[in-house]
Protein backbone atom coordinates (compact mmCIF):
# COMPACT_ATOMS: atom_id res chain seq x y z
CA UNK A 1 0.00 0.00 0.00
CA UNK A 2 2.95 2.33 0.57
CA UNK A 3 4.02 1.80 -3.03
CA UNK A 4 0.46 2.41 -4.24
CA UNK A 5 0.37 5.64 -2.23
CA UNK A 6 3.77 6.74 -3.60
CA UNK A 7 2.39 6.45 -7.12
CA UNK A 8 -0.84 8.28 -6.27
CA UNK A 9 1.01 11.10 -4.51
CA UNK A 10 2.65 11.99 -7.82
CA UNK A 11 -0.79 12.86 -9.19
CA UNK A 12 -2.14 12.13 -12.68
CA UNK A 13 0.41 10.09 -14.67
CA UNK A 14 -0.52 10.00 -18.36
CA UNK A 15 1.94 8.68 -20.92
CA UNK A 16 4.63 11.12 -22.03
CA UNK A 17 4.44 13.34 -18.94
CA UNK A 18 7.05 14.30 -16.35
CA UNK A 19 4.76 12.77 -13.72
CA UNK A 20 4.96 9.36 -15.38
CA UNK A 21 8.74 9.72 -15.61
CA UNK A 22 8.79 10.23 -11.83
CA UNK A 23 6.57 7.19 -11.36
CA UNK A 24 8.92 5.20 -13.55
CA UNK A 25 11.94 6.30 -11.51
CA UNK A 26 10.25 5.17 -8.29
CA UNK A 27 9.34 1.79 -9.79
CA UNK A 28 12.89 1.30 -11.06
CA UNK A 29 14.39 2.22 -7.70
CA UNK A 30 12.15 -0.24 -5.83
CA UNK A 31 12.91 -3.07 -8.22
CA UNK A 32 16.67 -2.55 -8.07
CA UNK A 33 16.60 -2.40 -4.27
CA UNK A 34 14.93 -5.82 -4.33
CA UNK A 35 17.69 -7.22 -6.55
CA UNK A 36 15.96 -7.09 -9.93
CA UNK A 37 17.63 -5.88 -13.12
CA UNK A 38 15.52 -3.36 -15.05
CA UNK A 39 15.39 -2.81 -18.79
CA UNK A 40 13.72 0.33 -20.16
CA UNK A 41 12.05 -0.69 -23.43
CA UNK A 42 11.71 2.65 -25.22
CA UNK A 43 9.87 3.22 -28.48
CA UNK A 44 8.03 5.85 -30.51
CA UNK A 45 4.40 5.46 -31.54
CA UNK A 46 1.62 7.65 -32.90
CA UNK A 47 -1.50 6.51 -31.02
CA UNK A 48 -3.73 9.24 -32.46
CA UNK A 49 -3.75 9.93 -36.22
CA UNK A 50 -2.33 13.32 -37.22
CA UNK A 51 -1.17 14.07 -33.65
CA UNK A 52 2.38 12.83 -34.17
CA UNK A 53 4.55 10.33 -32.39
CA UNK A 54 4.84 9.98 -28.63
CA UNK A 55 7.61 8.42 -26.58
CA UNK A 56 6.66 5.36 -24.50
CA UNK A 57 8.71 3.30 -22.04
CA UNK A 58 7.89 -0.17 -20.75
CA UNK A 59 9.90 -1.41 -17.78
CA UNK A 60 10.99 -5.07 -17.86
CA UNK A 61 12.48 -6.67 -14.74
CA UNK A 62 14.44 -9.93 -14.54
CA UNK A 63 16.04 -11.60 -11.54
CA UNK A 64 19.53 -13.16 -11.71
CA UNK A 65 19.61 -16.75 -10.49
CA UNK A 66 23.31 -16.25 -9.81
CA UNK A 67 24.22 -12.90 -8.27
CA UNK A 68 27.66 -13.06 -9.86
CA UNK A 69 26.10 -12.79 -13.32
CA UNK A 70 23.52 -10.66 -15.09
CA UNK A 71 20.05 -12.13 -15.41
CA UNK A 72 19.62 -14.43 -18.38
CA UNK A 73 16.98 -13.49 -20.96
CA UNK A 74 16.19 -17.16 -21.72
CA UNK A 75 15.32 -18.41 -18.19
CA UNK A 76 11.91 -16.74 -17.84
CA UNK A 77 8.78 -18.79 -18.47
CA UNK A 78 6.00 -16.63 -16.99
CA UNK A 79 5.13 -12.96 -17.52
CA UNK A 80 3.37 -10.92 -14.84
CA UNK A 81 2.42 -7.39 -15.83
CA UNK A 82 0.64 -4.20 -14.83
CA UNK A 83 0.17 -0.87 -16.54
CA UNK A 84 1.58 2.11 -14.67
CA UNK A 85 0.11 5.01 -16.66
CA UNK A 86 -3.19 6.75 -15.88
CA UNK A 87 -5.80 7.94 -18.35
CA UNK A 88 -5.40 11.49 -19.65
CA UNK A 89 -8.49 13.32 -18.41
CA UNK A 90 -8.36 17.08 -18.76
CA UNK A 91 -11.73 17.75 -17.13
CA UNK A 92 -10.95 16.06 -13.79
CA UNK A 93 -7.95 15.24 -11.61
CA UNK A 94 -7.64 11.51 -12.14
CA UNK A 95 -4.99 9.91 -9.89
CA UNK A 96 -5.86 6.26 -10.64
CA UNK A 97 -5.47 4.76 -7.16
CA UNK A 98 -7.06 1.51 -8.31
CA UNK A 99 -6.67 1.90 -12.07
CA UNK A 100 -2.92 1.90 -12.43
CA UNK A 101 -1.48 2.35 -8.96
CA UNK A 102 -2.96 -0.69 -7.16
CA UNK A 103 -1.53 -3.28 -9.54
CA UNK A 104 1.75 -1.37 -9.83
CA UNK A 105 2.26 -1.25 -6.07
CA UNK A 106 1.28 -4.90 -5.70
CA UNK A 107 3.71 -5.92 -8.45
CA UNK A 108 6.53 -4.18 -6.59
CA UNK A 109 5.62 -6.12 -3.46
CA UNK A 110 5.54 -9.33 -5.51
CA UNK A 111 9.06 -8.50 -6.70
CA UNK A 112 10.25 -8.26 -3.09
CA UNK A 113 8.57 -11.53 -2.12
CA UNK A 114 9.88 -13.40 -5.16
CA UNK A 115 13.39 -12.18 -4.39
CA UNK A 116 13.28 -14.41 -1.30
CA UNK A 117 13.02 -17.42 -3.64
CA UNK A 118 15.67 -16.70 -6.31
CA UNK A 119 15.12 -19.92 -8.25
CA UNK A 120 11.46 -19.04 -8.74
CA UNK A 121 12.12 -15.33 -9.30
CA UNK A 122 14.59 -16.07 -12.10
CA UNK A 123 11.76 -17.74 -14.05
CA UNK A 124 9.48 -14.69 -13.90
CA UNK A 125 9.54 -11.63 -16.16
CA UNK A 126 7.86 -8.60 -14.58
CA UNK A 127 6.57 -5.95 -16.98
CA UNK A 128 5.25 -2.47 -16.22
CA UNK A 129 3.37 -1.35 -19.33
CA UNK A 130 3.21 2.23 -20.54
CA UNK A 131 0.33 3.42 -22.72
CA UNK A 132 -2.40 1.02 -21.63
CA UNK A 133 -4.92 3.83 -21.48
CA UNK A 134 -6.34 5.16 -24.75
CA UNK A 135 -5.73 8.82 -25.45
CA UNK A 136 -8.96 9.08 -27.45
CA UNK A 137 -10.47 5.65 -28.16
CA UNK A 138 -9.28 2.04 -28.01
CA UNK A 139 -8.56 0.38 -31.31
CA UNK A 140 -8.30 -3.36 -32.01
CA UNK A 141 -5.82 -5.05 -29.62
CA UNK A 142 -3.64 -6.31 -32.48
CA UNK A 143 -3.39 -3.07 -34.45
CA UNK A 144 -4.54 -0.17 -32.30
CA UNK A 145 -3.26 2.36 -32.85
CA UNK A 146 -4.70 3.80 -29.63
CA UNK A 147 -4.70 2.01 -26.25
CA UNK A 148 -2.66 -1.04 -25.16
CA UNK A 149 0.34 0.65 -26.79
CA UNK A 150 2.99 -0.72 -24.43
CA UNK A 151 1.72 -4.29 -24.27
CA UNK A 152 1.28 -4.39 -28.05
CA UNK A 153 4.89 -3.27 -28.59
CA UNK A 154 6.18 -5.72 -25.97
CA UNK A 155 4.22 -8.63 -27.48
CA UNK A 156 5.44 -7.75 -30.97
CA UNK A 157 9.06 -7.74 -29.84
CA UNK A 158 8.56 -11.12 -28.13
CA UNK A 159 7.13 -12.54 -31.35
CA UNK A 160 9.72 -11.02 -33.67
CA UNK A 161 12.73 -12.05 -31.54
CA UNK A 162 11.45 -15.57 -30.96
CA UNK A 163 11.35 -15.09 -27.17
CA UNK A 164 7.60 -15.70 -27.08
CA UNK A 165 8.25 -19.43 -27.43
CA UNK A 166 9.92 -19.64 -24.02
CA UNK A 167 6.86 -18.45 -22.08
CA UNK A 168 4.31 -20.84 -20.62
CA UNK A 169 1.72 -18.17 -19.77
CA UNK A 170 1.17 -14.57 -18.73
CA UNK A 171 -0.85 -12.87 -15.98
CA UNK A 172 -1.88 -9.22 -16.12
CA UNK A 173 -3.09 -7.43 -13.00
CA UNK A 174 -5.41 -4.42 -13.31
CA UNK A 175 -7.67 -2.71 -10.74
CA UNK A 176 -7.03 -5.22 -7.95
CA UNK A 177 -7.22 -2.95 -4.89
CA UNK A 178 -10.96 -2.41 -4.42
CA UNK A 179 -11.90 -2.99 -0.78
CA UNK A 180 -14.91 -4.95 -2.07
CA UNK A 181 -12.80 -7.26 -4.23
CA UNK A 182 -14.64 -9.23 -6.90
CA UNK A 183 -12.33 -10.49 -9.64
CA UNK A 184 -14.12 -10.62 -13.00
CA UNK A 185 -12.07 -12.62 -15.50
CA UNK A 186 -12.95 -12.03 -19.17
CA UNK A 187 -14.95 -14.90 -20.66
CA UNK A 188 -12.20 -15.59 -23.22
CA UNK A 189 -9.64 -16.41 -20.50
CA UNK A 190 -7.73 -19.57 -21.48
CA UNK A 191 -9.53 -22.37 -19.57
CA UNK A 192 -6.35 -23.90 -18.15
CA UNK A 193 -5.36 -20.56 -16.62
CA UNK A 194 -8.75 -19.81 -15.07
CA UNK A 195 -8.86 -23.36 -13.65
CA UNK A 196 -5.41 -22.91 -12.12
CA UNK A 197 -6.33 -19.53 -10.64
CA UNK A 198 -9.59 -20.85 -9.19
CA UNK A 199 -7.76 -23.83 -7.70
CA UNK A 200 -5.30 -21.45 -6.02
CA UNK A 201 -8.15 -19.31 -4.70
CA UNK A 202 -9.95 -22.42 -3.39
CA UNK A 203 -6.82 -23.65 -1.64
CA UNK A 204 -6.42 -20.29 0.08
CA UNK A 205 -10.08 -19.95 1.07
CA UNK A 206 -10.93 -16.97 -1.15
CA UNK A 207 -12.68 -18.68 -4.06
CA UNK A 208 -15.83 -16.55 -3.56
CA UNK A 209 -13.87 -13.47 -4.65
CA UNK A 210 -13.07 -14.89 -8.10
CA UNK A 211 -15.42 -15.36 -11.05
CA UNK A 212 -16.11 -14.41 -14.65
CA UNK A 213 -17.33 -11.19 -16.21
CA UNK A 214 -20.46 -11.27 -18.36
CA UNK A 215 -18.37 -10.93 -21.54
CA UNK A 216 -14.93 -10.38 -23.06
CA UNK A 217 -12.88 -7.20 -23.00
CA UNK A 218 -9.45 -6.06 -24.08
CA UNK A 219 -6.62 -5.26 -21.70
CA UNK A 220 -2.85 -5.72 -21.67
CA UNK A 221 -3.32 -9.51 -21.77
CA UNK A 222 -4.87 -9.26 -25.25
CA UNK A 223 -1.67 -8.55 -27.24
CA UNK A 224 0.08 -11.38 -25.40
CA UNK A 225 -2.67 -13.75 -26.53
CA UNK A 226 -3.19 -12.41 -30.04
CA UNK A 227 0.27 -11.24 -31.15
CA UNK A 228 2.77 -13.25 -29.11
CA UNK A 229 0.46 -16.30 -28.95
CA UNK A 230 1.20 -16.68 -25.23
CA UNK A 231 -1.81 -17.85 -23.15
CA UNK A 232 -2.53 -14.88 -20.90
CA UNK A 233 -5.21 -13.88 -18.41
CA UNK A 234 -6.45 -10.56 -17.05
CA UNK A 235 -6.94 -10.58 -13.27
CA UNK A 236 -9.20 -7.55 -12.89
CA UNK A 237 -12.07 -6.32 -10.75
CA UNK A 238 -14.14 -4.47 -13.34
CA UNK A 239 -17.05 -3.97 -10.93
CA UNK A 240 -15.63 -0.71 -9.65
CA UNK A 241 -17.97 2.33 -9.76
CA UNK A 242 -15.20 4.99 -9.39
CA UNK A 243 -13.51 3.72 -12.60
CA UNK A 244 -12.20 6.65 -14.64
CA UNK A 245 -13.57 9.23 -12.21
CA UNK A 246 -11.95 11.62 -9.74
CA UNK A 247 -13.26 9.34 -6.97
CA UNK A 248 -10.67 6.63 -7.78
CA UNK A 249 -8.69 7.48 -4.64
CA UNK A 250 -6.79 5.71 -1.87
CA UNK A 251 -9.77 5.50 0.48
CA UNK A 252 -11.47 2.99 -1.87
CA UNK A 253 -8.61 0.50 -1.53
CA UNK A 254 -7.72 -2.26 0.90
CA UNK A 255 -4.36 -3.86 1.64
CA UNK A 256 -6.24 -7.13 2.15
CA UNK A 257 -7.36 -7.10 -1.49
CA UNK A 258 -3.80 -6.64 -2.72
CA UNK A 259 -2.66 -9.44 -0.43
CA UNK A 260 -5.37 -11.76 -1.76
CA UNK A 261 -4.28 -11.25 -5.38
CA UNK A 262 -0.60 -11.60 -4.46
CA UNK A 263 -1.06 -14.80 -2.43
CA UNK A 264 -3.27 -16.46 -5.05
CA UNK A 265 -0.83 -15.57 -7.81
CA UNK A 266 2.16 -16.88 -5.85
CA UNK A 267 0.34 -20.13 -5.08
CA UNK A 268 -0.45 -20.52 -8.79
CA UNK A 269 3.15 -19.77 -9.80
CA UNK A 270 4.58 -22.30 -7.36
CA UNK A 271 2.13 -24.94 -8.54
CA UNK A 272 2.54 -24.35 -12.29
CA UNK A 273 6.30 -23.89 -12.32
CA UNK A 274 6.85 -26.80 -9.99
CA UNK A 275 5.53 -29.18 -12.64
Amino acid sequence: MKDVKRQVEIGPRPSGTAALAEARARITESLRQAGWEVEAQEFEHAPVPKQGEMHFINLIARFPADKSRSASRDAQSVIIGSHYDTKRMDSIRFVGANDGASSTGALLELARVLAKAPALASRIELVFFDGEEAIVQFGPPETGPDGLVGSRHYATVLRDTGRAKQFKFGIVWDMIGDADLTVTLPRDTPPALSASLFAAAEALGVRRKFGFASGDFSDDHSPLNLIAKIPAMDVIDFEYPPWHTSADTMDKLSAASLETIGRVTLWMLAKELGK
